[in-house]
């Protein structure tokens, strides 16, 4: 049983009852008004998930209410679908041009109506979803950017590995949402690292054994630091494990081979890629080419085999230096 909110705006006593009672049986809650106005009130006090709307009302007509609707940010997302009588062309062309999600003649089945609610709902929530995570990964970005700040040589880190590691993880067959998910962990690889003090970022030297202990802990502390955000739960294996090798001497948990998660594997190869071509305070950048020789040259060691054939193949294809440039 479906629960969300539909709003029908009618004048019609019989016609109104009549959708509330189709609505209502098919499962979801149905608020109802006799015009534009009427309308209005309703959604102060409860907001509804989608708008249902006659044109031809007193007081307030249909194009009023949804004009009125419109100018209200926090109403601007609700599908808002026209049912009328009228039907001559330029009536049609009226409500499309307002910006309508749906606009439906009178008379219409049951079937038919039923079956555009669900579909503008669907494409609703859809939408949300994808602000969401726009919203999400701009506030990661933020968070991820803090730490650059810190260390100034690796400006610009998280975005070219972001884009280095979508771009192999493709080169690897996977999928849009698992893509999806090795972008957060891409971007937020290093977040353990704002408990690390500046000075030991910084360090042109070698760091003594406590500065490195501490370092070595960053990954650790990173998936703790995102392990009660639900959305991020496929990422945390990528944060934890992206500094572990494939012989096994990595760390934090030594762990090796394919008992590494994949994304981790992916990261590994991008983080040392890019790594390798910025300067950093204990060494100068090295050249692309010669970067990509010492990744393959430790294939099977540090690196899967498999994600550094993909940098090949990725490097062969002239995208790599599409991200370089």
């Amino acid at each position: 049983m479906t629960e969300e909110t539909i709003l029908i705006v009618e004048d019609n006593d019989m016609l109104r009852d009549g959708l509330r009672e189709m609505l209502a049986y098919e499962g979801f809650n149905v608020l109802s008004a006799r015009n534009g106005e009427e309308a209005l009130q309703q959604m102060t006090a409860c907001l509804p998930e989608l708008i249902v709307s006659d044109v031809s009302m007193p007081i307030m007509d249909g194009y009023d209410f949804y004009t009125t609707v419109r100018t209200h940010p926090e109403w601007t997302a609700i599908p808002f679908i026209f049912l009328t009588a009228r039907t001559e062309p330029s009536d049609v062309l009226t409500g499309r041009n307002l910006g309508a999600d749906d606009y439906l003649t009178k008379p219409i089945s049951r079937d038919e109506l039923v079956s555009t609610i669900r579909s503008r709902l669907v494409r609703s929530r859809q939408i949300q979803m994808a602000q969401l995570q726009l919203a999400y990964q701009a506030s990661l970005t933020a968070l991820a950017n803090s730490i650059e700040v810190r260390t100034p040589n690796s400006f610009g880190h998280v975005e070219r590995l972001s884009r280095y590691t979508v771009l192999l993880a493709k080169y690897l067959g996977w999928h849009q949402t698992r893509i999806e998910q090795i972008r957060f962990g891409a971007i937020l690889h290093d977040i353990g690292k704002i408990h690390i003090p500046q000075t030991t970022l910084l360090k042109p030297g070698p760091l003594d054994e406590e500065e490195w202990a501490l370092v070595r802990q960053h990954p650790v502390t990173g998936a703790e630091m995102i392990k009660d955000l639900p959305f991020l739960e496929e990422a945390i294996p990528t944060v934890r494990h992206h500094h572990e090798r494939w012989d096994g001497k990595g760390y934090p948990d030594g762990l090796a081979g394919k008992d590494i998660p994949e994304g981790a594997r992916i990261l590994a190869v991008t983080d040392s890629f890019d790594a390798m071509t910025t300067d950093r305070p204990f060494r100068k950048k090295c050249l692309p080419e010669k970067a990509l020789e010492e990744i393959v040259a430790l294939s099977g060691a540090n690196y899967d085999p498999g994600v550094v054939l993909a940098l090949q193949r990725a490097w062969k294809d002239k995208e790599i230096q599409k991200i370089l440039a």
